[in-house]
């Protein structure tokens, strides 16, 4: 059973991401405040668990809480701030848009910029670890994934239904054959340095 809490103070949310990793899309963000009702065996790293059992947990999740809050930022921003201030941001906006403020914040990782006066904790696995973390890693991979496969009926070819923009090998074959998109994120590396690639699109 994961932890329900780092701190003794009643508004603990837990935030993490997911998508830093991809050549496309969006980099997602989930912060949630653990209710009982959400103590479940179940929810753990989102990495852990199969699609499915995602998808059931997120259902369980939004049926059983509603103080949670999703944040995307896109491939621009990303582009604009890298990678890792882009992970933060959206970290903050799904924070600034609860329903309330928190009187402390628990992180995945152990990189977190401060938001507000808040304070907070990094922890490194914290979604293996504490449960408010673990169903952030949740809803944010889930809401990620349904994005991604929006944007796969828009550009079919780079099988973004099932490697969600991750790095894999048919993506990288795509991006070769058929050049980037617009959602990719231009200043990742998208293919091997020693094939050519013209980003300016």
């Amino acid at each position: 059973m994961l932890l329900k809490a780092y701190s003794n103070l009643q508004i603990e949310v837990g935030t993490d991401e997911a998508g830093r990793g991809c050549l496309a899309g969006p980099v997602t963000a989930a912060a949630i405040l653990i209710n009982d009702k959400l103590e479940n065996e179940l929810i753990n790293d989102s990495k852990k668990l199969s699609i499915g059992s995602r998808k059931n947990l997120r259902l369980f999740i939004e049926e059983n809480n509603q103080l949670f809050s999703i944040a995307h930022v896109y491939e621009n921003t990303i582009d604009e701030i890298n990678i890792l201030n882009a992970s933060i941001e959206a970290m903050h906006q799904a924070i600034s848009t609860l329903s309330f403020e928190p009187e402390f914040i628990i992180v995945d990782g152990n990189r977190f910029k401060p938001y507000k006066q808040i304070p907070h904790e990094t922890i490194i696995k914290g979604d293996s670890k504490y449960l408010s973390i673990a169903a952030a890693s949740i809803l944010a991979k889930t809401y990620r994934d349904d994005y991604m496969l929006q944007l796969h009926e828009e550009f079919p070819m780079y099988g973004w239904d099932r490697n969600m923009g991750y790095p894999t090998k048919k993506h990288r074959e795509a991006i070769l054959e058929y050049g980037p998109c617009k959602y990719h994120r231009k200043t990742f590396r998208l293919l091997p340095e020693q094939l050519a690639l013209d980003l300016n699109i």
